[in-house]
């Protein structure tokens, strides 16, 4: 009996954590013969409720993956043993031993504001190529995408003060709590909880002490000076274990060295009012207010309206499991086949589903004061519009990386750049009006074509 993986996924069997019929089709394909060459593209349908953009993420590890994906002997002989691969031929699991992604990736650099209908990735290559990614593109760059949104939301809300990542605890599971402080932090949050993210991604790792610290002591006072004496340069003391106020009176006895108190419960409004009076009275002007407890945008903009004097805020579960909207509608669909010079742009017709055939570009536009006017998806066949930012990038040619990935640091400037451009209404939290995203006149054109029943057909490549 082989030694059990308790966490399951390894590098060796990464490639077994997709979705069965990824890899059924993949060997249909293979032994049925097809050699055209298929484009992909993922997309978002719809915004969540009360998202009025969306922020890309994910992009880095997606490449890494694409790039290193590998099927182990192991994972073929399990695949072997699979009664839907009983008369699959020997070949296919040949080509799995020595499989290596051959083909082409175009993608939104991460930190780009994007809008429904817009691809965020574009992949080409052999039909099983493109077919087996799917699984690990979607729940990647959902994961990373929906919190990214999330948490540009909470920054925004919180005015220019510092938001840390505190949702580890209530991720859902350890690997989704680092890429959830990654996605955090590529939209303006200044730290995290998640000492492995911190120092894979190398961001600042911040954190303070639990309820359970000043439980542990006979008085909170012997609690706090015991965390100072530890701690003497990072001490936040936890001041509401009992009373707020009396423990904040108790905190700033502490003295000059002490760097914050933390509020995590009650009418943080007020609370942080009638805490910033004892701290400076006593001196401790310079002493932070730090709030958390099921913070969300809303609460943090009514803490704020509400004369609240927090000067950071830590969010946890409604940040890294975006609770008001904890997925987003993204796809992964097949819009063009090539063979040769021909290609043949395709469409799924589904009520409510339909697709716009063909491989695409995205160009956006913007106004006078280099704020986003609108978008242009055109086809990969007509010439870029005069004055418009390509947006779509080539991450992958020929299963090579030949796009300088950025620092995490670069991401998050781009981030903040891309939400800086939206238009006031966009940035609000409230539900602004569509933002324009048209179809070139060729899209349209294949688009009529191929809803109206008439086979759909491009200009050769």
């Amino acid at each position: 009996m082989k030694d059990p993986n308790p966490l399951f996924i390894s590098p060796e069997n990464m490639a077994l954590a997709t979705d069965l019929y990824e890899l059924t089709m993949a060997a249909g394909y293979f032994d049925t013969g097809i050699e055209d060459r298929f484009t992909f593209e993922l997309f978002v349908r719809d915004l969540p409720p009360n998202r009025n953009y969306l922020l890309a993420a994910g992009l880095e590890q997606v490449a890494h993956f694409v790039t290193r994906l590998r099927f182990s002997d192991d994972s073929i002989s399990y695949l072997q043993s699979l009664k839907p691969f009983e008369h699959i031929s020997a070949e296919f699991f040949d080509y799995l031993r020595s499989f290596r992604f051959s083909g082409d990736v175009l993608a939104l650099e991460e930190g780009t504001v994007f809008f429904p209908g817009e691809p965020v990735l574009i992949v080409s290559g052999s039909p099983v190529e493109a077919q087996i990614l799917e699984t690990f593109l979607l729940s990647t760059v959902n994961l990373q995408t929906v919190v990214a949104s999330k948490a540009a939301r909470v920054v925004h809300a919180a005015q220019g003060r510092s938001v840390i990542d505190f949702g580890s605890r209530r991720a859902h599971g350890p690997q989704a709590g680092v890429l959830a402080a990654r996605a955090c932090y590529i939209a303006g949050c200044t730290g995290t909880s998640n000492v492995l993210a911190a120092k894979e991604l190398g961001i600042p790792a911040v954190g303070t002490a639990a309820h359970s610290w000043t439980m542990a002591f006979d008085t909170e006072e012997d609690a706090f000076r015991a965390y100072y004496s530890a701690f003497p340069d990072t001490t936040i003391l936890l001041v509401d274990t009992y009373n707020t106020i009396e423990g904040t009176k108790t905190a700033a006895r502490i003295g000059e060295a002490l760097k914050g108190v933390r509020l995590d419960s009650g009418d943080i409004a007020e609370l942080s009012k009638r805490v910033r009076k004892i701290l400076d009275k006593r001196g401790l002007v310079n002493v932070k207010i730090v709030a958390s407890g099921d913070l969300n945008e809303y609460k943090i903009s009514r803490i704020l309206s509400s004369g609240g004097l927090v000067d950071v805020f830590g969010v946890g579960t409604e940040m890294v499991t975006s609770a008001d909207a904890p997925s987003v509608s993204a796809v992964y669909k097949l819009v063009e086949r090539c063979k040769g010079k021909t290609r043949r742009p395709v469409i799924k017709l589904s009520e409510d589903k339909m697709t716009a055939p063909g491989a695409k570009h995205l160009y956006r536009f913007r106004t006078s004061d280099r704020l986003f006017d609108h978008d242009l998806l055109t086809h990969t066949s007509e010439l870029a519009p005069e004055g418009a930012e390509s947006l779509l990038k080539p991450v992958i040619q020929c299963g090579k990386i030949t796009y300088d990935l950025p620092s995490i640091q670069d991401t998050r400037s781009r981030a903040q750049s891309q939400i800086d451009s939206l238009p006031p209404a966009l940035r609000a939290l409230d539900q602004a009006p569509v933002y324009p995203v048209r179809l070139s006149d060729h899209l349209q054109g294949l688009r009529s074509q191929a809803s109206s029943g008439l086979p759909a057909s491009g200009k050769e490549a």
